[in-house]
């Protein structure tokens, strides 16, 4: 066995002697030089970038006031959206109920016009409120008007308006002008003012299946006319009742060219309805008065 083995030294010298002149090889592991600073700088960048942006996040938070319960004037609560302050709206805004917080007023303002718009299933418009610069319009099927209890004050549609109100004051000069008839079971002035009912270049009707009264009961009556004043019933007759009846201006026929001191007079009709009046005397003297009916 021995001298086997030193046989197999002797056969391979050379083999040892090659591993024992190597010295052994350090092979250097990661970034060195350039790459190395460029590595260290690009890091550093980094590092400084999420910092500034660490702070621009921490900065606008601030501003804007974000918190738990929402942001700025804008608070989440369970009853929905909460805006404190003066709020712009740039873009539509869709909510089922808007009101203003309890005790303060609610307040839209616009540049322009302020428009409310209800739209039907289909997306049509059926009713449309516009405030702006000309006034303020409505559109729709009705429009009602109701007060704090609940009584009907005013309502308008396509057939009909309908004042509700115990009294309908009109505060013009001119008073109020219809320019087609009028249905009202009463007409009244107010306390110790005058009522009248004038039409300046057309005529005034009165017309009532039962009859039409007029009352003054703490003054008097005018009825006055440019041209004509008629008193017509179809079917009855014509009443004067009071104490005294005073025919004014009536024209007086002349028996003779002599002057006379006749007091009393007779009221005489004509055939075409003109009253005159004719000095009386022991028969009728009306037959003497006929030239003053032309």
């Amino acid at each position: 066995m021995a001298s086997d083995k030193e046989m197999t030294q002797e056969q391979c010298p050379h083999r040892n002697n090659v591993q024992s002149s190597e010295t052994p090889q350090v092979y250097k592991v990661g970034i060195y030089g350039w790459r190395k600073r460029c590595l260290y700088f690009f890091v550093l960048l980094l590092m400084i970038l999420i910092l500034v942006n660490l702070a621009l996040t921490i900065w606008i938070l601030k501003v804007m006031n974000f918190t738990i319960d929402g942001m700025g004037h804008l608070r989440i609560t369970e009853r929905g959206l909460k805006l404190e302050g003066t709020s712009e709206f740039l873009q539509p805004l869709y909510a089922k109920e808007i009101q203003s917080r309890p005790g303060t007023p609610l307040f839209l303002q616009s540049s322009k016009n302020i428009s409310v718009n209800i739209l039907n299933n289909e997306n049509h418009l059926v009713t449309q409120l516009t405030a702006g610069s000309r006034g303020v319009q409505a559109r729709g099927k009705m429009l009602e008007v109701r007060s704090s209890s609940g009584k009907l004050l005013f309502s308008a549609d396509d057939q009909e308006v309908v004042v509700g109100a115990e009294r309908l004051r009109v505060m013009g000069a001119e008073g109020a002008v219809f320019t087609s008839s009028v249905e009202t079971p009463h007409v009244r002035a107010e306390p110790f003012k005058e009522l009248r009912l004038e039409s300046p270049t057309r005529s005034l009707f009165m017309e009532a299946p039962k009859g039409v009264d007029i009352h003054a009961e703490a003054g008097d009556i005018q009825a006055t006319c440019r041209s004509d004043l008629r008193l017509q019933s179809v079917d009855g007759a014509i009443i004067l009742d009071a104490q005294k009846i005073k025919l004014l201006r009536l024209p007086e026929g002349v028996a003779s060219p002599s002057p006379s001191r006749q007091t009393v007079f007779e009221v005489c009709v004509c055939a075409n309805g003109i009253v005159f009046l004719s000095q009386a005397g022991t028969g009728s003297t009306c037959q003497m008065r006929n030239h003053v009916c032309i």
